[in-house]
Formats: C-alpha cells, sequence, structure tokens
C-alpha cells in the first residue's frame, strides 16, 4: 500500500504545473521618480539609433539594436536632470526588465531592477550588486570579473544585465553626440 501510495504522489507531482518565479517590484514610472525624485516633469522621447550610432555601438562591443528606444527626459523647473531608459534582457531563460538612470553628461545615476522572472539570481536586485553601476560612463569597461562583481548562481543574469547597461551607457552617449538627445 505505501508503495502505491509514493507512486501515485510522484505521478501526481509530475502532473503539477510548473511553479511561476516571476516578481514585478515596479512600474518604469515609479523606478523614473524614484531615481529622479527631484523632477517635476519626464518627458517621454522615442529614439531610434541610426546606421551610423549601430556602427559606432558594435565598434564599442556595445552590440546595438535598431528598434526604437523609449528615454523619459528627466527636467525640474525646464532643466535637464537626466534620462531614464527601460530595457529588457535574457537572464539564463527569462527576460529581466530594469531601468537605468543616466545624468546629462551620461554617467549612471541608478538602475532599478523592475522584474525579475528567473527561478535564481534574484540577487541582482540588491543594493550592493546594482551600486557597481554608479559612476559609470561609456569609457568604463562594465564587464563581469573587471569592474562589476559576479554573483555566484546568477552568472548569466549578471553578465545579460550588465551588457545591457554597457549598450544604454553607450548608446545614451552617441544619441547625445548625435544630438538625438537634449543635452
Amino acid at each position: 500500500m505505501r508503495v502505491v501510495l509514493v507512486a501515485s504522489a510522484a505521478a501526481a507531482a509530475v502532473s503539477l504545473p510548473a511553479v511561476a518565479f516571476a516578481v514585478e517590484y515596479q512600474t518604469a514610472d515609479v523606478a523614473a521618480r524614484r531615481m529622479f525624485p527631484d523632477a517635476d516633469t519626464f518627458d517621454t522621447r522615442a529614439v531610434t539609433p541610426d546606421a551610423a550610432v549601430l556602427r559606432q555601438l558594435d565598434a564599442q562591443n556595445a552590440r546595438g539594436s535598431s528598434r526604437e528606444w523609449t528615454v523619459r527626459v528627466a527636467r525640474h523647473g525646464g532643466a535637464l536632470l537626466g534620462y531614464v531608459v527601460v530595457d529588457r534582457t535574457i537572464g539564463k531563460a527569462e527576460a529581466i526588465d530594469f531601468a537605468v538612470a543616466l545624468t546629462p553628461d551620461g554617467t549612471v545615476k541608478a538602475v532599478e531592477i523592475l522584474a525579475y522572472r528567473e527561478s535564481y539570481g534574484h540577487e541582482i536586485r540588491l543594493p550592493s550588486w546594482r551600486k557597481q553601476f554608479v559612476g559609470k560612463t561609456a569609457a568604463a569597461p562594465m564587464r563581469i570579473g573587471d569592474d562589476i562583481a559576479n554573483i555566484s548562481g546568477a552568472t548569466l543574469s549578471c553578465t545579460h544585465v550588465t551588457e545591457a547597461i554597457r549598450r544604454i551607457v553607450a548608446m545614451v552617449t552617441l544619441l547625445r553626440r548625435a544630438e538625438a538627445l537634449p543635452t
């Protein structure tokens, strides 16, 4: 009888749906307000990098994308405070949504994780890991094991988020130079 119950329990466990690990921590608007608390307005700009910007991104090993990017331009009393770019990248197998705040000169001000869907590696949301990006510019290597520490068990999430942040910083810097964003 015991063997039958164990076998039945095992069969029932196999038929259960997979457990979902997705956690949405905040919206892009909430993150923008947290990263620029002094902002009284956020102008939204749709920006599509042209071929020249994409070539420059590739040259910087930042793998560009020709898709349209939404950039929130933070202002206080009309003065530019900076930019917020929201992006999505793959962790190990699931998407990670995050936002990067940059100062007017393209320096990382803050990084916020908006949604994390992997079953492991949620530690990338910890302030101590995200804080490593603060002060980085397009000139920084931003590579795991170089100037960004890895989190054991979250290597792919760390690597992919780091690559995506490097791409955003490089893209915003290039778009500013091309006068596609306010300076």
